[in-house]
């Protein structure tokens, strides 16, 4: 169902980006990758051969953010879907401890990246419509104690999707969100490492993390051509938190 779509995935060199990536590459798709990661991202082009394109982008900058969609249009000729997936955290810490500097990075590097990626990944689609996902977290749906930048960011996240869902739904542009719960991924790394594994597990009803097999999976019937009335949808794949 991807053969020879082009997808514009960011933060594609590690987590769910990568293996995005992967698994769309195997089903036939066309892919322009981004990272700040340099040797990461271009190593990953590489790996998937002349059909993936590699850029090094800051996606907190606009000027990189419109290169970087004009640059996949002028190497694959349009493009039909973008995953705005780059994204970080902090350390976690009171509300009452946060930083003006942890603000800043969380909403430039979460936010702004998904409200410039669209505006550039937009214009290309208006012509023949497509498809962008956002990855926001279960932070962006409720509140996320010692995360107050990540989870504010996120919010601001689902806000930004579902104006454009609203915005661009007649232009045949579907737009939704997918707010996973703690997965597996580089960025909690630190977390496991600080042996909060169990305390994370323990407020899932399936009393587990998630794997990154489990949330891409998910990330692929959302953005599937099949999926064609699905908009506008901020989507909890979350082992059952959002049951609570």
């Amino acid at each position: 169902m991807f053969t020879d779509k082009v997808v514009l995935i960011t933060g594609a060199a590690s987590g769910f980006g990568k293996l995005l990536a992967e698994r769309l590459s195997e089903m036939g798709a066309k892919l322009a990758l981004a990272d700040l990661n340099a040797q990461g991202v271009s190593a990953l082009a590489d790996e998937l051969g002349e059909n993936a394109w590699a850029m090094t982008c800051n996606v907190a900058n606009e000027d990189q953010m419109k290169a970087l969609a004009d640059g996949c249009v002028e190497r694959f000729g349009r493009l039909d879907i973008a995953v705005n997936n780059a994204g970080i955290s902090t350390e976690m810490k009171s509300l009452l401890e946060v930083t003006e500097k942890e603000m800043d990075i969380n909403f430039a590097v979460n936010a702004k990246s998904v409200l410039f990626g669209m505006k550039h990944q937009i214009p290309h689609m208006l012509a023949e419509g497509g498809c962008i996902l956002n990855v926001a977290s279960m932070a962006g749906l409720g509140g996320a104690p010692k995360l107050a930048p990540y989870s504010a960011a996120k919010h601001a996240v689902i806000g930004l999707t579902k104006t454009a869902a609203v915005e661009f739904g007649a232009k045949n542009i579907r737009i939704n969100a997918i707010c996973p719960f703690f997965t597996h991924t580089p960025m909690i790394e630190t977390l496991v490492e600080a042996n909060l594994e169990p305390f994370l597990s323990g407020a899932c009803p399936m009393k587990r993390l998630a794997e990154p097999a489990e949330i891409v999976n998910a990330m692929l019937g959302i953005i599937s051509p099949d999926n064609s009335y699905l908009h506008g949808q901020c989507i909890a794949v979350d082992g059952g938190v959002s049951a609570f």
